[in-house]
């Protein structure tokens, strides 16, 4: 781990994974601000606007990938992360952790590079320092800088095979099936950024536990779990998806639970950077071609 200036913040914390790289700053978050290839583009959205800043009482989004509360909600969920993490290393892991907020909640995103898997494993905490229970879910939000996020449909059964649904398909307010950003296919859906339109969002409870964002000529793939059984916030959504002019979002959440004082709540990710990445059009295609890459690249 090196500490570099990235984005207009001087201390940053860079760890490399073999040919693939992140720079995390210690001046606000839990924040992730690059993912990508060494000398390559970054996969994630940096705001301009947002670059370089800290402290202070209003909530900038900055980009990147970060650590929320859901369900979302003003007060808890979109407090500022404008202040400084504090930065140690747990066995393999890279710790960033947030000071604890008005709340009594404290956010952790840990960090471990895998060489010999080619990969990041991530684990996200929230911390319960106040006195009694909360019930919260982790959710973890990244800010990629354009491209598709493709995530896959519930596998096909016949109506005599199964008779009950398969899963939940949510919307927001704005959500418009018929925007054109949106494919929707038996395989795979997907959700194309378009930088002269605005938000659009999606959320489901995916099983198969893994959607990536595609851009630059590279998948950014994540793993994450699913919980037989729990209940996951927003209509049982254990991951969604959002854009609007500036970013293309690919989120995962954790199930709702209850927190007991002086405990956490964990959530983990996996991600892949893969390169030379061509989606296929046709959506039988594209279902087959992705169910192998993810199966070949675990949790």
């Amino acid at each position: 781990m090196n500490l570099v200036p990235f984005g207009g913040w001087q201390r940053n914390a860079k760890i490399v994974c073999n040919d693939v790289e992140m720079i995390v700053t210690l001046e606000v978050g839990p924040r992730v601000l690059f993912y990508g290839f060494t000398g390559g583009p970054n996969i994630f959205a940096v705001h301009e606007s947002d670059a370089g800043r800290s402290g202070g009482d209003q909530f900038h989004s900055y980009g990147g990938h970060r650590l929320w509360i859901a369900p979302e909600e003003p007060l808890r969920t979109l407090r500022p992360d404008n202040e400084p993490v504090g930065y140690t290393i747990d066995g393999e892991f890279h710790v960033f952790t947030s000071p604890t907020d008005e709340y009594h909640t404290q956010k952790q995103i840990r960090i471990k590079s895998d060489p010999l898997n080619n990969r990041f494993v991530l684990e996200h905490r929230i911390y319960n320092h106040g006195a009694y229970p909360i019930e919260l879910s982790a959710w973890a939000p990244t800010q990629c800088s354009g491209g598709v996020v493709l995530f896959p449909q519930a596998p096909f059964q016949s109506h005599s095979e199964r008779l009950l649904p398969t899963r939940p398909m949510v919307m927001w307010g704005y959500t418009k099936f018929q925007d054109p950003r949106w494919t929707w296919g038996d395989q795979v859906v997907r959700l194309k950024h378009d930088p002269d339109m605005g938000p659009q969002k999606i959320g489901a409870l995916i099983q198969q536990g893994y959607a990536a964002c595609v851009n630059h000529g590279s998948m950014f793939l994540k793993r994450f779990p699913f919980e037989a059984g729990a209940t996951y916030p927003d209509f049982n959504s254990n991951f969604e998806t959002f854009t609007r002019q500036d970013m293309l979002e690919i989120e995962t959440l954790g199930p709702m639970v209850t927190v007991a004082p002086g405990k956490y709540v964990e959530h983990q990710e996996t991600w892949y950077l893969l390169p030379d990445i061509s989606v296929p059009e046709d959506d039988a295609e594209c279902g087959s071609w992705f169910a192998d890459i993810a199966e070949s690249h675990p949790l």
